[in-house]
C-alpha cells in the first residue's frame, strides 16, 4: 500500500541545501519514492500556518519504503543538516488500498 511523506520546512540556515538537493533525489528514487510537491506556492484553504514554511510530499510504495529511506546510512548526514538548519513536521501517512 502506498505511503506518502508530507512534511512543511522552515529554512532557518541555507548552509545544508545545495549537499542535500544534489545528493537526496537520486536516494529518494533508490527507495521507490517520487516527489509530488516541493513548493512554497501555496494557499491556506483552512487553518493556519507558518507562510514561510516549504511544503513537501513525497510518495512512497510502502511506508516501509519511506522508513527505510529515513534510515538510509547514505541520507541521515543530509537528515542531520537538514534538521539542524530548518524546523521541520515530518508526517509518514498510509495510503488507502
Amino acid at each position: 500500500m502506498k505511503a506518502y511523506s508530507v512534511l512543511d520546512v522552515i529554512v532557518k540556515d541555507e548552509s545544508w541545501v545545495p549537499a542535500y538537493m544534489e545528493s537526496v533525489g537520486d536516494i529518494v528514487s533508490k527507495h521507490g519514492g517520487v516527489y509530488l510537491a516541493n513548493s512554497t506556492n501555496y494557499e491556506f484553504v483552512e487553518g493556519s500556518g507558518n507562510k514561510e514554511a516549504a511544503r513537501v510530499i513525497i510518495e512512497w510504495p510502502s511506508v516501509d519504503a519511506g522508513k527505510a529511506f529515513m534510515s538510509d546510512p547514505a541520507y541521515l548526514p543530509h537528515l542531520k543538516a537538514r534538521q539542524a538548519g530548518t524546523i521541520s513536521n515530518h508526517f509518514l501517512i498510509e495510503g488507502k488500498a
